[in-house]
């Protein structure tokens, strides 16, 4: 019978030479293929060496002799980059024991000088500054032969898992186009495809015509709280107008976008009265190519589903990728809603 209980798989022997890691990538940072997930998975042992919140000194201070003794917002290049340009060249054919270079950007954002500042202290103003530092950087990285998408996003809160406490945020360039990233640009080219209209102006307009979980609004950008939000509170922010990333906004645009951003920061700081952990994340097209399709758009996505309770992805989230939100869309936008955005 072949489901036999006595029948035995037949080993392989010796190793298939796919299997084995090339000698060359083994010790720096590489991409390995994962062909059940289709999905590249990065490999940077060396980032086990970063800093776990030191006590006493901090690279991103003024006079640490890493950073200018005098500035304001700050590109920095990341100690400990997952990818990097002088890594081997990016082979985006897969396969079942594929391994390929790490290609790419890591910047490190400083937002400010000042190391105890929580991103909500920022004034309106700061964040104009670091709005334009993204705008700047994401037109020079389109440039850049190796890159094809270019992800802009923070990670705020030890909960979170940040390391260093000092307000900043990270810039990456991917050689490929990370998985949630070319579900999005499928799901908006196939509605966009089917009704030449776009996905994302769609949903907001309805949004704003339902606002039961609009949160806030000036006249350039609205944020809400998703129908469908996996994250408690998640809150993503719109541009009324089309454009696809940050390399298209205009100057009043950034400082417009700096507004929104400030107000969404202090009404999740006030909602409970600490730093919410959270994740921000801006979406924008791919470097290259034709996206009519695509409208850029800013996702907050918060782990805290309570005053005293964090939200934790679980086997369900992060074995199956089915998220299970403990909170209602609509009441977690009327609290956002309420929360006032005061310093």
């Amino acid at each position: 019978s072949p489901c036999s209980a006595t029948r035995r798989p037949t080993l392989l022997s010796p190793v298939p030479p796919a299997a084995r890691l090339s000698p060359i990538l083994w010790d720096m940072s590489h991409l390995r293929w994962h062909p059940l997930l289709k999905q590249w998975v990065g490999v940077a042992v060396h980032r086990q060496d970063r800093p776990q919140m030191p006590a006493d000194w901090c690279p991103f201070c003024p006079g640490s002799g890493r950073v200018p003794d005098d500035y304001d917002v700050f590109l920095y290049p990341n100690d400990f980059p997952a990818f990097a340009l002088d890594n081997p060249p990016f082979d985006p054919e897969p396969g079942l024991f594929k391994t390929t270079g790490a290609q790419g950007v890591c910047d490190v954002v400083l937002y400010s000088p000042e190391h105890t500042l929580w991103p909500s202290q920022l004034s309106v103003e700061q964040w104009r500054k670091v709005v334009e530092l993204w705008r700047r950087r994401t037109s020079e990285l389109f440039e850049v032969p190796e890159v094809s998408y270019v992800m802009v996003f923070e990670n705020t809160g030890e909960a979170i898992g940040v390391t260093m406490p000092h307000p900043h945020g990270q810039i990456y360039g991917f050689a490929y186009y990370p998985p949630l990233v070319s579900i999005e640009l499928d799901s908006a080219r196939a509605y966009f495809a089917g009704s030449r209209k776009c996905i994302y102006c769609d949903l907001l307009a309805r949004e704003i015509a339902c606002r039961e979980r609009i949160v806030a609004e000036n006249d350039a950008f609205a944020a809400y709280v998703p129908f469908a939000a996996r994250f408690p509170g998640e809150v993503h922010i719109f541009p009324l107008r089309h454009f696809g990333s940050l390399a298209e906004m205009d100057d009043p645009g950034c400082g417009k976008l700096a507004e929104m951003i400030s107000v969404i920061r202090r009404k999740y700081d006030n909602l409970y009265g600490f730093l919410m952990p959270l994740m921000m994340v801006l979406r924008q097209r791919p470097a290259r190519g034709e996206h009519p399709y695509f409208h850029f758009h800013i996702q907050f996505l918060p782990i805290q589903r309570s005053r005293t309770k964090l939200k934790y992805l679980a086997a369900v989230e992060s074995a199956a990728g089915t998220f299970l939100n403990d909170t209602r869309a609509e009441e977690r936008a009327a609290e956002l809603r309420n929360a006032e955005p005061r310093a």
